[in-house]
């Protein structure tokens, strides 16, 4: 676990905590049917049968009706989305069930409890991974798929919810995630306030100051980077402190805020010009194509046209050298359509006298005499 992550979970050690992320984050009917007076923290250490040891982890219990309902509450500080997250949820939840077994909380004929499994996500990126392990696995053909596991895990993604959902919800939890949404000092100082109000009372005072310690060593360092942050026992302190800084603070997440803010617009604007010049390039190659593909038609169109007047030409017995003056056609191209053996050029039969055909003379008959047959 990181350093980070001790103070964020201390929180969650708490029994309030534990109720106002229920009531308000899992809207579901059988959550007013728990009896929030008998929550119970249980051990989050424990070892499976082949030694693998599983700790830190937040596990409660709480009533039911008579039967006892574990919440499973896995605190995720990720950068990314963790696509098998639903693997390692029902790995835990394996490694939880056997240690109910081996304590012996399990009586002889009894079945194993229900669990709630949450995982609680602060990173930036929304999340994307599947719920459902199901999902994960390959489809299998035919009756196999029965045997295929399914466990599904309630994902509270604290990124995903609007500013003005969480002030609905007037507790610890919600002013915990508006404070990781918070984009200025006085918007900290706004929701430290409220807190300030609603954990006033004298059983509330090991929160605040578990609250407090978040500021000290997870949430100041994290926004103000190089300021030197004092440890705070009590919340009254962090509230004296943001008072005196919150002007240097305001200049430092602002020039934060401006910096990112070139850097997107900087990304942004190159990938609307690359956009923009795909896009154009796309416009001008399809013009060019269509112009040069007319140029090449026209220019087979006037091909042919040589190519039939030469034919005719050459029909008629004109001589090569004429032909190939007049259409342009070299006098080899020539001579190939005229060696072709579809070709209609060839050459006319030269006219004479003696080539035309010759009337058969017919004798003069008699008067009353028959033609003879032949």
């Amino acid at each position: 676990m990181g350093k980070h992550d001790k103070p964020y979970k201390l929180l969650f050690s708490h029994p309030e905590m534990v109720r106002d992320l229920l009531v308000s984050f899992v809207p579901e009917d059988w959550v007013k049917l728990l009896d929030f007076s008998t929550l119970e923290k249980q051990n989050g250490h424990f070892v499976a049968d082949d030694l693998r040891e599983r700790e830190d982890d937040i596990i409660w219990r709480v009533r039911w009706g008579e039967r006892w309902l574990y919440v499973y509450l896995l605190i995720e500080f990720q950068s990314s989305t963790d696509r098998f997250m639903a693997v390692r949820i029902l790995t835990y939840l394996g490694l939880l069930y056997q240690d109910l077994l081996r304590t012996k909380k399990i009586r002889p004929g009894e079945k194993l409890p229900p669990v709630l499994p949450i995982v609680l996500y602060n990173g930036k990126p929304r999340w994307t991974a599947p719920t459902e392990i199901s999902e994960l696995i390959e489809t299998a053909p035919g009756g196999l798929t029965h045997y295929r596991p399914t466990m599904r895990y309630l994902l509270i993604d604290e990124g995903a919810f609007e500013d003005d959902a969480l002030a609905v919800h007037r507790n610890a939890v919600a002013a915990l995630f508006r404070l990781e949404k918070s984009r200025n000092p006085e918007d900290v100082r706004t929701v430290l306030r409220e807190l300030l109000r609603w954990l006033k009372a004298p059983s509330q005072t090991r929160l605040r100051r578990d609250f407090a310690v978040w500021f000290s060593r997870t949430f100041l360092p994290g926004r103000a980077p190089g300021v030197k942050i004092p440890e705070f026992n009590d919340l009254l302190e962090v509230d004296a402190m943001l008072s005196e800084t919150v002007i240097e603070w305001t200049k430092k997440w602002k020039e934060e805020g401006l910096a990112a803010g070139r850097v997107e617009g900087r990304v942004e604007g190159r990938a609307e010009g690359i956009a923009e010049g795909i896009a154009e390039g796309i416009a001008e190659g399809i013009a060019e194509g269509i112009e040069k593909g007319i140029e090449k038609g026209i220019e087979k169109g006037i091909e042919k046209g040589r190519v039939e007047i030469a034919k005719r030409m050459l029909a008629k017995g004109l001589e090569i050298t004429l032909v190939a003056e007049v259409t342009g056609l070299a006098p080899e191209e020539l001579k190939k359509i005229i060696s072709r053996p579809d070709s209609v050029c060839e050459p006319a039969t030269a006219y004479s006298p003696s080539s035309m055909p010759r009337k058969r003379s017919v004798a003069p008959r008699a008067p009353g005499q028959r033609a003879q047959r032949r």
